[in-house]
């Protein structure tokens, strides 16, 4: 039992000393007065302790019970909404959204591109060809009347051209799976730029962009930055320290809500047993793998089982090939074979 949770009910040290290492589960009522809240904690608790032995509840409670379960799950995966991202990047300038692939974080920064910038921005993909010189800049070729026909130039990159766009008010620029690229390389000696409360920093860059930029670079106030990454990639290298400090990283989950609402029965009831599967057995690094809602957003069954099939079962199988869920992969398997039979 942690301390810090001793501290909190330190009425019961007696029981803590004694019972410490077999307390299963912990409620205390706000107050004498919260009745139906006591009664929901016993439910959820007698459904966990049934389900754990593998029973189900009685038919007349099993709407009940899934109601609880689904309002577990909806907290457990708390969702992130547009205008908290917004209010982040007004405050901190540089945001990255992380999470499970399908959890819509290029949906959510291409409404905040069109929403909060009034489309004042662009969208470029970072991937493991992207240098220096398309982001920041450098030597390209142009056309010259000489004898050659071509002589080399300085070309601004995507954050060089931002800043010139940024001049007269805000801009966003996105940054779509931002950890493919090899940031350090990347981004050069501009990661000097990225502290939030620091706008007046300057670099000196190897060339001279021209107007307004010359050979001085500096990051307006008014220019934002939002990265996208998807935690699931294990074939790329997590984002160093020195990065990972200037960015506010915002965790992006399934959105259960999303799935409710969709209207397929059968969507939500898969939604809700792939959930189940990784929050049961997923060790806290595997959580990073949980599939997204935009696997299971159906209108209709027949919509949803089109889904499960071509879009979820390709993820699962991939996921069981590399031995990322080697610690639960029967389980995985299972579902795989559950969700092969309803072809």
């Amino acid at each position: 039992m942690p301390e810090t949770v001793k501290r909190c009910f330190s009425e019961w040290d007696s029981v803590f000393r004694k019972y410490e290492r077999v307390i299963y589960a912990l409620f205390r009522p706000p107050s004498a007065e919260a009745t139906e809240l006591t009664r929901e904690a016993i439910l959820a608790f007698l459904d966990l302790l049934i389900e754990e032995r593998g029973f189900q509840p009685l038919t007349a409670h099993l709407p009940s019970a899934q109601r609880i379960r689904a309002e577990w799950l909806a907290h457990l995966l708390p969702s992130i909404q547009q205008g908290e991202v917004a209010r982040l990047l007004d405050q901190r300038r540089f945001v990255i959204l992380q999470g499970p692939p399908g959890t819509g974080k290029t949906r959510m920064a291409l409404k905040l591109l069109r929403d909060e910038y009034a489309g004042r921005g662009r969208l470029v993909q970072f991937h493991a060809n992207t240098t220096y010189e398309s982001f920041i800049g450098g030597l390209a070729p142009v056309q010259d009347l000489g004898e050659t026909g071509l002589r080399f130039a300085p070309r601004r990159g995507y954050l060089t051209e931002a800043v010139v766009e940024t001049s007269d008010g805000r801009y966003l620029l996105v940054i779509d799976e931002i950890n493919r690229a090899d940031l350090a390389k990347v981004l050069g000696e501009a990661i000097l730029l990225l502290e939030p409360g620091e706008p007046d920093r300057e670099v000196t860059l190897p060339y001279d962009f021209g107007i307004p930029i010359g050979s001085r670079l500096r990051l307006a106030p008014g220019l934002h930055v939002l990265g996208t990454m998807n935690t699931a990639d294990r074939s790329i290298a997590l984002v160093d320290v020195a990065v990972r400090r200037r960015f506010a990283f915002v965790d992006v989950w399934p959105d259960f809500q999303a799935v409710t609402e969709c209207g397929s029965p059968l969507a939500k009831e898969y939604f809700e047993k792939t959930l189940s599967l990784f929050v049961e057995h997923a060790s806290e690094e595997g959580m990073s793998l949980v599939p997204g809602h935009s696997y299971f957003l159906a209108k209709s069954d027949e919509e949803a089982r089109w889904k499960l099939q071509w879009e979820l079962l390709p993820l699962l199988k991939e996921y069981l090939a590399q031995g990322y869920v080697s610690g639960f992969a029967e389980s995985v398997r299972a579902l795989v074979q559950e969700v092969e039979a309803l072809r």
